[in-house]
């Protein structure tokens, strides 16, 4: 069997996990600058494969299978992460709970569609909350060296990340309930 493009980017962001989380433990500026180009990478990957599946289509069954789990870890990974070295803290981490939550519950209830073959597809709205998700951990990746990294002029990069994880939660609470809400209309039914 021919391992198609698409698959062969999810098997790769699957494999950057263990090495971005490596990474993370790196001293100083090298900490922060390649686990930030690993997320970036591995976000870039979920579009690319996406977006060469319905090109080319080479939609699977393997895909969808391993894309929503290959996301979910490596944002899994970066926001334990980034709670564990206190970037995310305080009242902050409830913004990381609430999308881990719904990722989980997501995933549960994807499961539970597909038994009963339902399918839920993906909004535009909850793929905006995936670059927002994406887009606030890459900036809090960076650590201390953000303002550096991305230069947001009179801006802390540390803010404006908080800022987007907290748009990116209340997107995901919006989202996931819209999802919610079908798969119980549907259990109902």
């Amino acid at each position: 069997m021919k391992l198609q493009i698409p698959n062969t980017l999810t098997i790769g962001r699957i494999i950057l996990v263990p090495i971005f989380v490596i990474s993370f433990y790196l001293p100083g500026f090298l900490g922060e600058i390649i686990p930030f180009f690993i997320f970036v990478l591995a976000s870039f990957t979920d579009f690319l494969d996406g977006l060469l599946a319905r090109l080319y289509k080479e939609e699977s069954q393997l895909g969808e299978l391993l894309d929503p789990i290959a996301d979910k870890i490596i944002v899994s990974a970066a926001l334990v992460l980034l709670v564990m070295n206190d970037t995310i803290r305080d009242y902050e981490v409830i913004a990381a709970i609430i999308i881990l939550t719904r990722e989980i519950l997501i995933s549960g209830l994807r499961e539970f569609l597909a038994k009963v073959k339902v399918s839920m597809p993906v909004t535009g709205l909850a793929k905006f909350k995936t670059f927002i998700q994406m887009f606030a951990i890459a900036i809090l990746l960076t650590g201390e060296s953000g303002n550096r990294i991305i230069n947001f002029q009179d801006y802390n990069a540390h803010t404006i990340g908080i800022i987007l994880l907290w748009m990116s939660a209340f997107l995901t609470l919006y989202t996931g309930y819209d999802y919610v809400k079908k798969g119980i209309d549907h259990a109902i039914d």
